[in-house]
């Protein structure tokens, strides 16, 4: 297992690992030209038993958020070039594979609402990881910072969209 400091990546690289999935853990500290055009790099390929294998990108986000205001979020917001760049790989690599954003919610209280059944232990913290494909997120996103190129999905749509990632290797 490569060494990162990400734990949300460590992570999902471990439940891989545990899970016998094949996969690539993708060099982060550079960037990929294409065609001219510099992409922010991907976190992981994965060869998926289900279809066409998987370019993720991991996206960690803390559950519960917005404690403060009274609500429980499920944060799902990724940057304009996170999503530019895995439908770009998403071309690249061809019609074998599909871009999947990872969402991996470090869950503070153990166990997220609604009963969702898996759940990964790892170096004494407990996530969920939901995967939303590239293709269906950037079809509904929305505009959450424009100073920070940021988007995201309303809530209804995230969880109509989202799977256990389980169901998606």
């Amino acid at each position: 297992m490569a060494l990162r400091s990400n734990h949300y990546d460590a992570a999902f690289e471990a439940y891989l690992r545990h899970e016998r999935r094949p996969y690539v853990a993708v060099d982060e500290a550079r960037r990929a030209l294409a065609a001219e055009t510099s992409l922010k790099s991907l976190d992981f390929i994965v060869y998926s038993v289900q279809g066409r294998n998987l370019l993720v990108d991991v996206k960690g986000r803390k559950f519960p958020a917005g404690v403060d205001s009274g609500t429980h979020r499920w944060e799902n917001w990724a940057t304009e070039e996170d999503v530019d760049s895995l439908l770009a790989w998403e071309r690249l690599f061809g019609r074998d594979f599909r871009s999947l954003l990872v969402f991996a919610y470090d869950l503070e209280e153990g166990q997220p609402p609604c009963g969702h059944p898996h759940v990964w232990s790892f170096r004494r913290r407990v996530y969920a990881f939901y995967g939303v494909w590239v293709d269906d997120y950037a079809g509904v996103m929305r505009s959450r910072s424009p100073s920070w190129e940021t988007v995201s999905l309303p809530l209804r749509d995230f969880a109509r969209l989202r799977r256990p990632i389980d169901e998606l290797l």
